[in-house]
């Protein structure tokens, strides 16, 4: 019995050093789409670990900010949602402590591949951009507004951001 309580022991004790710590994932907003329907926005997100590291395997997700209903409420995007605001392809590029790199591109804008940039800042603060292009020159992206047309349809895209720099809004209308 002495035998026992000390083999299922030196399991336990062994246990804990032979398993990887557990990540704990942190959420980086990335960009919205907004709508001319109403406040609510799509909201991208990044996980990353607390090395500003993104997560292996999807590490880029979307749901809405329900601002109809009130500060702070969300909810997942529906299935039939996915063609106009799910990521058509995701890829990380880079993973390493204290920076990654992960390319996206999105079903409604497959063409305009975004890159989205981590790196731990010397304060340890995570900061991450999302740079694509915007008329024609590399922006940091941070909203699509959609403009819908009535009764059913997309009437233009307007895709804002910040040039490199941080200088100068930029801004492109994409007419459908």
């Amino acid at each position: 019995m002495a035998g026992v309580a000390a083999v299922a022991g030196a399991t336990l004790f062994m246990s804990p050093a032979t398993e990887p710590p557990v990540p704990t994932w942190q959420e980086l907003s990335l960009f919205t789409i907004s709508k001319s329907e109403n406040k609510n926005q799509v909201q991208y997100a990044l996980r990353v670990d607390n090395q500003c590291s993104p997560a292996p395997t999807q590490p880029i997700y979307a749901y809405w900010r329900m601002n109809e209903w009130g500060p702070g409420r969300t909810a997942p995007l529906l299935d039939r949602e996915l063609p106009a605001y799910g990521a058509k392809a995701q890829k990380v590029l880079e993973k390493e402590s204290a920076a990654g790199r992960v390319w996206l591109a999105l079903r409604a804008m497959p063409s305009r591949p975004i890159l989205v940039e981590t790196t731990l800042t010397p304060g340890g603060a995570c900061k991450v951009l999302s740079t694509t292009t915007v008329d024609g020159t590399p922006a940091h992206l941070y909203n699509v507004h959609v403009k819908l047309k009535w009764p059913f349809g997309v009437d233009y895209l307007l895709l804002q951001g910040w040039s490199l720099d941080g200088r100068r809004l930029v801004s492109e209308k994409i007419a459908e």
